[in-house]
């Protein structure tokens, strides 16, 4: 793998073919993803001496080779990348109705999926990389031998000192009953240095009264930093040195919510890894997220 000067930021996940609505009939490609969101603005703040690679699964076909370059103008190391002969990424379609959106999507056969099934290219991968980000999604999207593996890496890279953040961003209907998803969640908590959940997710998937039940659940699995998100309202940020509720940064107005978290996410760690403490970095979060939400879809710049 080339480009070794800089301090490698490895975000694992897979990215999509984006359909979105551009009226009269017609749709608007793109590409999107919850961890690729996350790196594309890592990419665009990274810090002095760090940039931004991806871990993920593409296939060899034309969609594939126009993503890879679409990383690549981004600013995204494609160093990383698996290439599956005969496969291909994965797809959704957004619809729109009454300003609300909903989601029609085609990823089983997704290469995103097999991103982990060779145990060489992971060597290769976590030997480069300096720090780590994943989410929930990563999880659900591979099969659960494939999962152990990915997560054995993860787990020995935190062992090395190296950062390792984690976003549980649990959607259900990607698993195939909650259990399940808890179990994720728990042992990819165990692997982390940094978590970063969706109050709103937690509440639902786990029961959480509370911000602070969420950060002292995830705190009691071994995280030493953890933020919990919630929406518009205050995030509450617990380290080993304290805890603190961060105001959210009102947006000048709301036009798309898409990808909010995900932009907070690449602000904090792009702030952290710069060497800001915590609570300066979940400004730098919510004051992304703030422009975000007044843009289109997740990719605001």
């Amino acid at each position: 793998m080339s480009n070794a000067q800089a301090s490698r930021f490895v975000a694992i996940g897979e990215c999509m073919v984006e359909l979105s609505v551009a009226g009269d009939g017609l749709y608007r490609q793109g590409f999107a993803g919850d961890t690729f969101n996350t790196l594309w603005h890592f990419a665009r703040r990274a810090p002095a001496g760090w940039r931004g690679a991806y871990l993920t699964g593409l296939g060899t076909d034309r969609l594939s080779e126009e993503m890879l370059d679409f990383f690549t103008a981004a600013g995204i190391g494609t160093e990383m990348v698996r290439r599956i002969p005969n496969a291909s990424p994965g797809l959704y379609m957004i619809h729109l109705a009454d300003g609300e959106r909903s989601f029609s999507y085609w990823r089983e056969m997704a290469a995103a999926r097999r991103l982990a099934e060779d145990e060489a290219h992971l060597q290769e991968v976590f030997a480069a990389g300096d720090a780590f980000y994943f989410s929930g999604i990563t999880l659900a999207i591979l099969p659960a031998e494939d999962r152990a593996r990915l997560l054995a890496h993860l787990g020995a890279a935190k062992k090395a000192g190296k950062r390792v953040a984690f976003d549980p961003n649990v959607r259900p209907r990607l698993w195939p009953d909650l259990e399940t998803a808890r179990r994720a969640v728990e042992a990819a908590a165990r692997v982390s240095t940094h978590c970063l959940p969706s109050f709103d997710d937690e509440r639902a998937t786990f029961g959480d009264e509370n911000s602070r039940a969420t950060a002292a659940r995830y705190r009691a699995l071994g995280v030493a930093e953890v933020v919990v998100k919630d929406g518009g309202s205050a995030a509450l940020v617990s380290w080993e040195g304290g805890r603190e509720q961060v105001p959210a940064i009102p947006p000048a107005g709301i036009v798309d919510t898409t990808g909010a978290g995900d932009s907070f996410n690449a602000a904090y760690l792009a702030a952290r890894l710069g060497g800001a403490g915590p609570v300066a970095a979940t400004i730098a979060g919510h004051r992304l997220a703030s422009h975000v939400v007044g843009g289109h879809g997740a990719l605001v710049a």
